[in-house]
């Protein structure tokens, strides 16, 4: 039975996915645990610490099919230690040679932190590999609509024409700084912990170097200049690239969320018959996907304010600040992926409603092109003069219930400067839209550029 809402068989699949849930489960953690002493021994006997068949033996026996689970949770809650029943459990199987040389000198967090640079390295190529996906979606979005005249808004309401390629031209720009930023941070995530007791690795002398290096290249993480047991900055920048990640899916999902609504209804998210949006209301279709990218977003953000948190640590150790941790990391990588896999199905199947997103500019009355009136005027009357004329035009044909053309053509300042057809030139969606095109243009161009890989 299930306590969480990840590990939950009715609604698992909405707060995580298969592949990550592998990862984060207590197989999936023990066998990583298990990795980690293998390595740790070898390294050790590469260094001459320990015994080189004592760590044969324990690199062999250091899997997760020796390892019984309940016997290793009754061994922990009997311990009240979070890995004195690993250990118990592994020497338990080991022969008497080399059961004194597992987690030689290691700590706690020596295990624990390096499992989640494992687990970073493993989160951060999933979500660059969806990324990359991601990416390719909205720049097809863009190529295809790059021409797509819609309605702009700002403040929630309508400003100027853009294109919808535009709109998805920001969205796909956004998504591969993400790619940026997870390859830039994998040299400072993805290192292991290896520092003993309070971090200086004094119990293994002046072999301490050799054994960090070594145990750092079995595993194929970096090096850090030293210990991290209280610095816990990069476990909050990795929670701060999940977060950022995921409010870039909840942005998206919270555009098509509005414009899918029947009264704008310039989009509609991929639905299939048999879905029920209602068990009152039959006619209903809800959005969602993009409603729980939002959701998802928002847990993650708190995960990584909880986070940063977590760096106000006191001394050499301080357990209510790091073990905070093994809460927020699972749950924010699981929630993290959840989110990657919805929103490639959301994009994936978007529709877009090229007829709509037109009429909803025209029903405006010609308002939306304000500003390319005023920017014609400027070149005679003067920038501010010009605004502020097309602004009582604007005022009094909105009063009469007319449109912008005809309230244009009232203004006895506008008519003695501009005719009827530079007027009519004005106010055509698509010269006003001409720059837009450019700029996706250049996304489309630059999205060759981002670097691929995480150091996975």
């Amino acid at each position: 039975m299930s306590a969480h809402v990840c590990d939950s068989l009715l609604y698992g699949h909405l707060w995580s996915t298969p592949e990550l849930h592998e990862l984060l489960d207590d197989e999936g953690r023990i066998s990583a645990w298990l990795d980690i002493l293998r390595a740790l021994a070898l390294a050790q006997a590469d260094a001459g610490i320990i015994p080189a068949e004592a760590a044969q033996q324990i690199a062999e026996h250091a899997r997760a099919e020796w390892i019984d689970l309940p016997e290793l949770a009754a061994e922990t809650r009997a311990s009240g230690h979070s890995t004195l029943g690993l250990i118990r459990c592994l020497r338990h199987r080991l022969p008497a040679s080399a059961r004194e040389w597992v987690y030689y000198g290691a700590t706690v967090q020596d295990l624990s932190d390096t499992w989640h640079a494992l687990v970073a390295r493993q989160v951060m190529a999933i979500t660059d590999r969806q990324l990359a996906a991601l990416v390719d979606s909205c720049a097809d979005l863009a190529r295809r609509h790059r021409d797509t005249v819609m309605c702009g808004r700002t403040h929630g309401q309508p400003g100027q024409p853009v294109t919808f390629g535009f709109k998805a031209a920001v969205w796909a720009s956004e998504l591969a700084r993400h790619r940026t930023r997870l390859a830039e941070a994998a040299d400072r995530v993805q290192v292991v912990q290896l520092g003993g007791a309070l971090g200086t690795m004094e119990f293994w002398g002046d072999r301490a170097e050799r054994l960090l290096a070594g145990f750092a290249e079995r595993l194929g993480l970096g090096v850090p200049d030293m210990a991290w047991l209280t610095a816990r900055d990069r476990v909050a920048e990795f929670l701060n690239l999940l977060a950022l990640v995921t409010a870039t899916l909840a942005k998206i999902g919270q555009e098509v969320y509005t414009l899918q609504r029947p009264e704008i209804g310039e989009l509609s998210e991929p639905w299939e018959p048999g879905q029920v949006g209602s068990i009152t209301m039959p006619h209903k279709r809800n959005p969602e996907l993009s409603e729980h990218l939002v959701t998802l977003a928002r847990v993650v953000r708190s995960n990584a304010a909880l986070g940063v948190e977590g760096m106000v640590h006191e001394h050499e150790r301080d357990g209510r600040a790091w073990k905070t941790e093994w809460l927020l990391v699972p749950e924010a990588c699981m929630l993290t992926g959840a989110a990657l896999a919805l929103a490639r199905r959301l994009l994936s199947g978007l529709e877009v409603h090229p007829e709509r997103m037109l009429d909803n500019v025209q029903e405006r009355g010609g308002y939306l092109m304000s500003e390319a009136v005023m920017r014609t005027l400027a070149e005679r009357l003067g920038k501010h003069t010009a605004h502020e004329v097309v602004y009582e035009a604007a005022l009094a044909g909105r009063r009469g219930g007319r449109g912008l053309r005809a309230a244009l053509l009232d203004e006895a300042r506008i008519r003695d400067v501009l005719s009827p057809d530079e007027i009519d030139e004005s106010l055509d969606p698509g010269r006003s839209v001409a720059a837009a095109a450019v700029f996706v243009d250049r996304v489309l161009s630059s999205l060759s550029a981002v670097p691929d890989g995480t150091g996975a």
